[in-house]
């Protein structure tokens, strides 16, 4: 075999771990880290994440399933079914949805870097878990798990 082929030979391979890295994280709910800059001047801890927005007095009794979406993303629409239908099932939880478009500013603040990334927030509104991509109802209900009191 000539050089060339062995490069073309690395190069597929390379880009099939990075696939399957990618595929494997996709819509997996991640621990959230404390966000500079968050705790509020009275010292009563961090503020609501949706502080702010026109979404801060939504927040669920018990959880909230905040998910970013765009126009065109086909993956958005999948995750808006499951977020539905999982706030419909699961006492005091809701579902809202942000076109990440119309509201750049809630983004760059949230530190959204796709769509569609979920948000599972406490019921005071403290990011609890995100997942980047779409996740399936069992990674929702095991999130939630985790946000519940």
């Amino acid at each position: 075999m000539s050089s060339g082929m062995y490069v073309v030979l690395a190069a597929v391979l390379v880009a099939l771990a990075a696939g399957g890295a990618l595929a494997l994280r996709n819509g997996r709910f991640r621990g959230t880290h404390a966000v500079r800059g968050a705790e509020e001047a009275s010292g009563a801890g961090p503020a609501s994440a949706l502080e702010g927005s026109p979404w801060q007095e939504q927040l669920g009794e018990r959880a909230t399933l905040l998910q970013f979406s765009s126009a065109f993303c086909a993956p958005c629409r999948a995750t808006r079914r499951v977020l539905t239908d999982v706030a419909e099932q699961v006492p005091g939880v809701i579902h809202i949805e942000v076109d990440a478009e119309h509201h750049l500013d809630v983004v760059r603040r949230m530190g959204i870097l796709r769509t569609p990334t979920t948000l599972v927030l406490d019921a005071r509104g403290h990011e609890v878990v995100r997942a980047s991509g779409a996740p399936t109802r069992a990674q929702v209900y095991d999130a939630l798990a985790a946000a519940l009191p």
